[in-house]
Order: structure tokens, then C-alpha cells, then sequence
């Protein structure tokens, strides 16, 4: 088979002792799988600015349609509300049945919203159109461990793993590459339109969608046949709109227009907010990362610019990370709802380091000029070193601009640089910056799972979803090491590694760590429920009066 993660040869040794035996997971959750009425509340409007770029999870891998999907897809494995680890969701159970095979029990007597059986079938024909695909924009990156996948009868689900004892697939199976597809809907071999998905009733989440209108507004309903680990919805009806400009997105919830605000208003208005008796801030934990990409065959002296030479465009990411001020960025543009971010893993997660501080600007996390001038004078650049620098201006929120205005003045303040800066509105600059049309550009992550590997997998094993051709294989080796690494202490030693590694050729350069914030009526409960470390936000959980 041709896909992404046929290409990242998962070439180990053998992996540690079978852990097998010690991962089995019970089926029990918090809220349970009653599948019942909903308990409460009349309609609830959510507001966002976090546009969708497909309902198909094989060609989306971004927040705005993973919220989306968390909504109407069910899930081998989840998490409960309140936790970042992960439980059978329409299973019940799951555990390693051999050292590389994963083994996952359906609920029996499953159901899709439409009538059809949910059956094994439909799982492995989720995971096998996921790799067939292998879209540029989707998670496919995630099964880079995933060999085959079995459907002995109509309850049993076999994942052959290409590498022994892998700590991290349980958590992938409640990833963006986890949603379950109903096979009499979905196409094989190509993405299934939106109004197709829609039109089929194809899902068994905690809500159907019962209109659509494409990044306008998207009416959901309770399924009342939802058996999975979450349990029923504490509201029957749920929109969602979708806004072009934070600052509509602020008006609407102060005026209570609408219910819910999520993703994003700008740091101003949220701290603006916090002083309007009318509406609640509610803040969760933070996954959210932000960050500068280079593409090395396109960014000042890439690969395939007439004046290639690798020294010189290490040189170039070397000075830029000597010149952002990510203190700056974090106190002027968002008002300290961001913090500044040394490596490539955030803060508070096991393994993570400050890597790129003691490399980079003064050693404290300042920036040094001097130091930049150094490194490229070293390396031969002429300057100032011009550069082409993109953002998005729509899916990060309004920040964004300021944010990268500021990086500009700060790269430009030195003599070092004259940046050319253009933005794209998000669908657009989703496709774009696959093929190679941004030397160095903007990104934003928010993790699919709480794990370091999260923040190391997607973005630096070969073939990855950056797609910016950055292959370094001692990095590869160790990132497919510490994947199957039982011993707690060790892998964050490799984790550390690793780190140390990328900071070392900065494949992206990152800036800020974030939180979660929703702005919501007085009269809303259930938000705290869900902004929690599983970084996903479902509706299921609010309800209104």
C-alpha cells in the first residue's frame, strides 16, 4: 500500500518486553452509556471563528473540523470529561492481545444514526481508507504504527502494529485519525463531500447534524442512540455560527446573541470581558502551541532555490531565532494569555524542556542581535536577508496580524532582514502551504492527545503533516524509540533528546504556549466540564437555565 506512513519505514529494534498484558482498559466511564434523553436546557448557540475544511476525517487534520467531528463520530477510545487519559468509548475493552497486536471489543447491537449496523467492518474500513487516502491535510501521519487492521467478526477489531509494545496507540485511536466512518456512506479510496456526510445521517456521536450550511451555521440534535462513554447530552439542540471577525464574535456573546463564545476572541477582548458582569470567562488547561515553519526547499537558501545551500539556510532559522522576543509578542499582542514557549513540547507536560533558550537570542529567552549578525556573517549570507513570511489571518484569531506584524519589526529592527509578510484566509492557506507556495509560515497545534509524542510525531517524524521536507533520521529513530519505550524516566530522557535535536536544525521555530478560554451567558453551565486536559470541547456537556 502508498501512503504517508507506509513511507516512514518503521525501521526498530525489537521493542522492549510485551506490555501487553498491562494495558487493558475497562469499559466504565464517567456519565456512563445510558443513550438516553437529555437532561436539560433549552437550545444552545455556540459562536466560533475556528472554520471547518471538512467533515471527512480523512481530509482534515485542524481544530475547527476535529470539533466538529468529536461531535457526531463515535471513537474506539476516548476521554471522560475531566481526564486526559484514555477509556473504551463504543468498546468494551481494549488491550494487547500480542506484543504487536491491539485488540479492541465492540458494544454489541451498535447502531448508526441512518438504521445501518456499526459493525468491526465499518472500523476497518475507517482505518484502511485513512491510509488509502492519505491526504496532505489529514491525519493519516497519526498510523504511521498501524500495519493492518482486522475485522474477525462483527464485535472484534485486530490493529496488527508494525513496532512492539506502543505506548502511544490508544491515545491515536481517540485522535483525529480515530472517528469511525459508516462504510455504506463513505467512499474507499476518495473524501466524501459534506452534504453527502450530511445527507446520510452517517453518524453515531452524541449529536447528528441536522442542517448544514458551510461555515455559516450547523444545527446538531441529541442521538438519542448514542452508546458510547460520555453518556447522553445535557441539551437537545445545539448551533453552532460561524464568524468571520472576533470582534462580531465578542459583540454577539456580551449582547447574548449567542450562548457560547470558543475560539477566538483577541486577549483584549477576553480581558475586556472579564469585567462585564453579563458574561462568565470560564479559562481550562492549555495544549495550545504557536509557532514559525520553515520549508526547506523553499525558505532563503532552501533545497530547491536557485542558490541552495543547507548552511546558509540554517543560518537564516539560526538568526530568526535569535531575534523573535517571544516576551514581547506575549505581553503586547496577547495581554499574557500566552506565554512564551523555549521548546517544542509546552510546559507541564512529561519531557518537556527549554531547549532553543540556552541555544538562541542571550541565553536567558531575550533576543541577541548581535548574535544573529554573527551567525550568518559565519555562514557567508549577505544581508539583509530577505524573506517571504505568511499567516493566517481567520483560524488563529485576530492576533494573528499583530502577532506577526510584531515578529517583522523584530526580524527587521536588526538590519538583519526585510520581510515580505501576506496573509491567506484559512481554507486557502490550508492547501497552500502543502505544496510548497510558503518559505516560512505560521502554524498553530492543538493536541490531539495529552502526550509529548503529540508535539514530536506529527510534526518531525519523515513524511509528517508539516510536509516542509525536513528528514533527520537520528530524530526519526528516536521519536519511533520513545513510542515504545515502557520505562517512564527513559522515554523523557529520549523525549529530551529529541528536543535538544530539533532545536539543533529548527524545523520550526517556536513562539507562544496557550490556554483554553470560552466566554459564555450566566445562565450556561457545563463549560468547566469540558475545557479540560483532553483538549476537546463538547457540546454535549453545556446546558442552559
Amino acid at each position: 500500500m502508498t501512503s504517508a506512513s507506509t513511507n516512514r519505514k518503521r525501521a526498530l529494534a525489537a521493542s522492549a518486553a510485551f506490555a501487553a498484558a498491562a494495558l487493558v482498559l475497562a469499559g466504565c466511564s464517567a456519565g456512563g452509556s445510558t443513550g438516553g434523553d437529555t437532561k436539560a436546557g433549552g437550545p444552545i448557540t455556540i459562536g466560533t471563528t475556528d472554520k471547518v475544511t471538512t467533515l471527512d476525517p480523512a481530509g482534515s487534520y485542524d481544530n475547527g473540523s476535529f470539533s466538529v467531528q468529536n461531535q457526531v463520530f463515535p471513537f474506539l477510545m476516548n476521554t471522560p470529561y475531566g481526564s486526559p487519559d484514555v477509556e473504551p468509548d463504543i468498546a468494551t475493552k481494549a488491550e494487547f492481545t500480542a506484543p504487536t497486536e491491539y485488540t479492541v471489543t465492540l458494544k454489541p447491537g451498535l447502531k448508526w444514526a441512518n438504521g445501518n449496523d456499526l459493525t468491526s467492518s465499518d472500523v476497518k474500513f475507517s482505518f484502511d481508507r485513512q491510509l488509502k487516502i492519505a491526504a496532505d491535510n489529514g491525519p493519516s501521519s497519526l498510523l504511521y504504527n498501524l500495519a493492518s487492521t482486522a475485522a474477525p467478526d462483527d464485535t472484534t477489531v485486530v490493529f496488527t502494529l508494525k513496532a512492539a509494545n506502543d505506548q502511544i496507540f490508544p491515545q491515536i485511536l481517540s485522535s483525529p485519525a480515530g472517528p469511525i466512518v459508516d462504510e455504506e456512506s463513505f467512499s474507499a479510496d476518495a473524501l466524501t463531500p459534506d452534504d453527502d456526510i450530511v445527507e446520510a445521517n452517517a453518524f453515531a456521536g452524541q449529536y447528528v447534524i441536522t442542517s448544514y450550511d458551510f461555515n455559516n451555521l450547523i444545527g446538531y440534535k441529541a442521538n438519542k442512540d448514542y452508546e458510547g462513554l460520555l453518556g447522553a447530552a445535557e441539551t437537545d439542540v445545539v448551533r453552532v455560527k460561524y464568524y468571520t471577525e472576533a470582534s462580531n464574535l465578542k459583540l454577539d456573546v456580551q449582547e447574548g446573541n449567542i450562548d457560547v463564545a470558543f475560539r477566538s476572541l483577541s486577549a483584549t477582548d477576553i480581558e475586556d470581558l472579564r469585567g462585564n458582569d453579563k458574561v462568565k470567562v470560564v479559562d481550562g488547561p492549555g495544549g495550545e502551541i504557536r509557532y514559525i515553519t520553515f520549508n526547506f526547499d523553499t525558505q532563503p537558501f532552501g533545497a530547491k532555490t536557485a542558490d541552495a545551500d543547507p548552511a546558509k539556510a540554517l543560518a537564516v532559522r539560526q538568526a530568526v531565532a535569535n531575534l523573535v522576543d517571544r516576551e514581547e509578542i506575549a505581553d503586547q499582542v496577547y495581554k499574557g494569555t500566552y506565554t512564551p514557549l523555549f521548546s517544542f513540547v509546552p510546559e507541564g507536560l512529561t519531557g518537556a524542556t527549554e531547549s532553543l533558550k540556552g541555544l538562541y537570542g542571550d541565553g536567558e529567552g531575550a533576543p541577541d542581535a548581535d548574535k544573529a549578525k554573527a551567525v550568518l556573517e559565519d555562514a557567508g549570507v549577505t544581508t539583509p536577508v530577505e524573506l517571504n513570511l505568511q499567516y493566517n489571518p481567520d483560524h488563529y484569531g485576530p492576533g494573528s496580524a499583530d502577532e506577526y506584524a510584531l515578529v517583522k519589526d523584530q526580524l527587521e529592527a536588526s538590519g538583519l532582514f526585510s520581510v515580505k509578510l501576506q496573509s491567506t484566509e484559512w481554507v486557502q492557506y490550508a492547501k497552500d502551504r502543502t505544496t510548497d507556495a510558503y518559505p516560512a509560515y505560521q502554524l498553530g497545534w492543538f493536541p490531539d492527545y495529552s502526550d509529548a509524542d503529540n508535539y514530536l510525531t506529527p510534526f518531525f517524524l519523515e513524511g509528517g503533516f508539516l510536509k516542509n521536507h525536513y528528514n533527520n533520521q537520528e530524530v526519526n529513530d528516536l521519536i519511533l524509540k520513545q513510542g515504545v519505550t515502557a520505562d517512564p524516566e527513559e522515554r523523557a530522557k529520549l523525549i529530551e533528546e529529541i528536543q535538544d535535536k530539533v532545536a539543533a536544525d529548527l524545523s520550526t521555530v517556536p513562539l507562544l504556549q496557550g490556554a483554553q478560554v470560552a466566554v459564555t451567558g450566566k445562565d450556561v453551565a457545563g463549560v468547566e466540564d469540558t475545557l479540560d486536559a483532553s483538549f476537546k470541547f463538547r457540546y454535549a456537556a453545556l446546558s442552559k437555565g
